[in-house]
């Protein structure tokens, strides 16, 4: 039996969290895999815990927190390590609270993992609910490729289209530098050994650090035959408040790594 645990981190996301919770325990159909679902409410006002209870606390496989505070992304979600010494999960899944999946993913993530022992995270393929490619980068996120993410228009620039790795064999998995952190496929002891996310980062920029420190570990690629459907609200390009966070973010990054 391989166990799989996956942690979800919420605030104020009643619009969309009962059917990332939903579709994410009904994806997960292989009789091999012993699935949990953890989610850590960061002190939501809107509904969201209520919600929860009464839709999902029947179920064994949902576990629920309230971390009493917005702790912010990765110290939310690195409060699954208290959980890992007594669930010894194989594999570990974070996951936002805007995703919407309609297969198991999960057992082709695994799949591949086991077969491939190298390989400590994968990214899945990223699309809107309407089935359109989100283009996320894949490479270090170097101060250009930001820029042109940012500025943006109705056609892919030659720098966003480098950025996102256009020109790769999108039918097979490759390795990529930067994963999306809407959902993140680790190797369960490597997530240990790296002790999650760095928590110096509220928001933005905990998933580009996290795959550029798993990249020491052993190999990180883009899995294409696993698909999330994410809502992607890009919330910081109109929220003054967010786009400072991710400003502050953005510069913790780089007197981490050393780059721009």
């Amino acid at each position: 039996m391989i166990k799989v645990s996956a942690s979800i981190v919420t605030y104020n996301n009643i619009n969309y969290i009962e059917k990332a919770v939903g579709t994410l325990l009904d994806s997960v159909k292989d009789e091999n895999i012993d699935f949990r679902l953890y989610v850590f409410d960061n002190g939501s006002t809107d509904g969201t815990v209520e919600l929860l209870n009464e839709k999902f606390g029947g179920d064994s496989r949902f576990k629920f927190t309230s971390t009493g505070a917005n702790l912010g992304f990765g110290k939310a979600h690195n409060k699954i390590l208290d959980e890992f010494d007594a669930f010894k999960a194989d594999y570990h899944c974070v996951v936002n609270p805007d995703v919407v999946i309609e297969d198991d993913i999960i057992s082709k993530m695994v799949n591949y993992c086991e077969e491939n022992p190298s390989v400590v995270q994968l990214s899945p393929r990223i699309c809107f609910p309407d089935g359109r490619d989100q283009i996320l980068g894949k490479k270090n996120p170097h101060i250009w490729y930001l820029a042109a993410s940012r500025l943006r228009g109705d056609e892919v620039s030659k720098l966003l289209s480098s950025y996102a790795m256009l020109d790769a064999d999108y039918t097979k998995p490759f390795e990529i530098s930067n994963a999306t952190g809407c959902f993140m496929f680790f190797r369960g002891d490597a997530f240990r050994k790296n002790s999650g996310f760095d928590d110096r980062y509220f928001m933005y920029f905990e998933d580009c650090d996290i795959t550029r420190s798993m990249k020491k570990l052993g190999k990180v690629l883009f899995f294409p035959d696993a698909i999330v459907y994410h809502v992607w609200a890009r919330d910081s390009k109109r929220n003054t408040k967010l786009k400072i966070i991710h400003i502050q973010s953005m510069l913790k990054y780089y007197l981490k790594w050393r780059t721009i």
